[in-house]
């Protein structure tokens, strides 16, 4: 029985995450933004770990947020192929909403940085531990600074009775993106 909440849970948050990278609307094209050299076109798919302390659980609660990503990227600017990040935050957080703010720090291959913050509103929406997320935010700092970044990706957990338990659900993890608009 456990294993067929997890397959249907899974099944709805892929679902979930395919219809928002559908409806999410493209990413400019160089030419929207007359060729400018300093603002590229770039779309950068990977995976993320996140983790929360303490746990999610049906309560909600003040958590602190870490985690990593690491992602492929593809764009006008064919130096850029490639990016780690850690991310941080902190905010009130349940298996059933997330608020909080949070930063992702991005290293490039080329060795340049990027320092995008996420503000607090409802970044995430759990379902039992499933995550469908779609957040926004700015990059602050270093390279593409000022640029809009929007983030969808799905984060799991393997065992969704977590949220019932006083531990909680203390690590998401699946595939995330970043598009810089």
């Amino acid at each position: 029985m456990k294993r067929s909440w997890f397959r249907a849970f899974r099944a709805l948050g892929s679902a979930a995450l395919a219809s928002a990278l559908l409806a999410w609307p493209a990413v400019p094209s160089a030419s929207a933004h007359g060729g400018d050299p300093d603002r590229p076109t770039l779309t950068c798919a990977g995976s993320a770990t996140i983790r929360f302390e303490p746990g999610l659980t049906l309560r909600t609660r003040h958590s602190s947020i870490g985690g990593a990503a690491g992602y492929l990227c593809s764009g006008t600017d064919p130096r850029v192929t490639s990016a780690q990040s850690v991310i941080k935050g902190a905010g009130e957080t349940s298996c059933l909403s997330v608020s909080s703010t949070a930063v992702e720090w991005v290293t490039w291959n080329t060795g340049e940085h990027s320092k995008i913050l996420y503000t607090r509103r409802n970044l995430v929406q759990p379902v039992a531990g499933e995550t469908v997320a779609l957040v926004e935010g700015t990059v602050v700092e270093g390279k593409y600074r000022g640029r809009p970044v929007a983030s969808p990706g799905l984060q799991g957990t393997l065992n969704l009775l977590d949220c019932a338990s006083h531990k909680g659900v203390e690590e998401i993890k699946g595939p995330t993106t970043l598009l810089f608009l």
